[in-house]
């Protein structure tokens, strides 16, 4: 702790890693992302201006002059100075997104890692470009990739690896119950951006290890010994689809390890910049988490999974409209009170549905009558 330019150690404090950490970060350094939004404002007049991104001790600084750039790192270390903060040399990078440039006698590659992620662009033809946005919007001749960062891929490999060292003689549903939850917690944090050919990697580096962990435990591999420990199989993914596999590490009675590729790519999409959480829009917050304020929990799911649109008439809910929960097979007819058997119709659509329901009802009995 720095107390009017004397330093005092603490023996207790926020532990790394704690819930608090990053806000308690964000709070200390709100002034340095001040100082920066002050020296080059972000206006309209094309001047040239700086963007901070942060994320508790972790940040970033855009801008397309080089020369700003500079000016933005000796005025972030002189801001650090007085609260015994700097910025670390082997940390940090002044680096090009698109090409390769050299800085102070060395040549740095392009792109940067933040939070485990790589964010580099790539060129693109006007098909794929990406655009400068606004009302005289044109491209810009690249597209903007962010991948896993290989520090963050070899870091997560080394992990797999120790775990299946550390239950070389353990049984393989042991193993399976450690492996599930650290793969599928890595894979949904990457499950946003461009990760596919990243996933399919990692499967292939796990299944040689999974392999040579056969190998230690029968001797030398081959596919009958293989057999005992990879089968056959169709998985049922997170988005509902089916896929059959020729090798699935899986035990005798169908406990099975998650693959990296079974987590579906699913794009952010940017919340509307007129959105506010509490501005009493409840069909777009539901649409778009799957809750709201003051909005049953089953029509706001329900609206998520329909992505805001009537299942009747097919179009989007407004927040004037009256919404109705609706069972797709009516419980008259034997259908049950689940959410595979649910909808939300408009009001007005749902008495059409309705109506048509009893007449089906009118004719099902008259059959069953004659």
């Amino acid at each position: 702790m720095l107390d009017n330019g004397v330093f005092e150690d603490t023996e207790t404090g926020t532990p790394q890693g704690g819930v608090i950490s990053p806000i308690l970060a964000n709070i200390a350094l709100l002034g340095m992302v001040r100082l920066i939004e002050k020296m080059y404002p972000n206006n309209t007049n094309n001047k040239p201006f700086a963007t901070v991104i942060r994320y508790a001790d972790d940040f970033v600084v855009i801008s397309k002059d080089l020369e700003i750039i500079e000016q933005c790192k000796t005025a972030i270390s002189k801001w650090l100075e007085p609260v015994g903060l700097e910025i670390k040399p082997e940390k940090t990078r002044i680096c090009h997104t698109p090409n390769p440039i050299k800085y102070e006698g060395k040549t740095e590659e392009p792109g940067f890692d933040f939070l485990g992620f790589n964010i580099r662009q790539y060129p693109a033809g006007k098909y794929k470009s990406g655009k400068t946005g606004g009302e005289a919007s044109r491209l810009i001749g690249h597209q903007t990739h962010i991948k896993p960062s290989n520090k963050a891929v070899k870091a997560h490999t080394e992990v797999i690896k120790g775990v299946i060292k550390q239950h070389k003689k353990e049984p393989q549903s042991t193993l399976i119950n450690e492996l599930n939850p650290i793969i599928r917690g890595w894979s949904n944090y990457y499950s946003a951006v461009v990760s596919s050919e990243t996933f399919n990697k990692l499967d292939y580096i796990i299944w040689l290890m999974l392999r040579a962990w056969t190998v230690s435990r029968c001797g030398k591999a081959n596919y009958e010994k293989l057999g005992n420990y990879f089968r056959k199989g169709t998985v049922k993914l997170s988005n509902g689809k089916e896929r059959h596999e020729s090798w699935l590490f899986q035990t005798k009675d169908g406990f099975r390890l998650w693959k990296h590729n079974y987590t579906p790519i699913v794009r952010h999409t940017l919340i509307r910049p007129d959105a506010r959480q509490y501005d009493g829009n409840w069909t777009y917050w539901a649409t778009r988490k799957g809750q709201a304020i003051d909005t049953p929990n089953r029509v706001a799911k329900l609206l998520k999974k329909q992505k805001g649109r009537c299942k009747w008439c097919g179009q989007y809910f407004t927040p004037s409209d009256i919404i109705e929960v609706d069972h797709i097979v009516p419980r008259n007819l034997g259908g049950k009170d689940e959410y595979k058997n649910l909808q939300l119709l408009h009001r007005h659509t749902r008495d059409d549905k309705t109506a048509l329901d009893n007449a089906k009802a009118v004719s099902l009995t008259m059959d069953q009558s004659n």
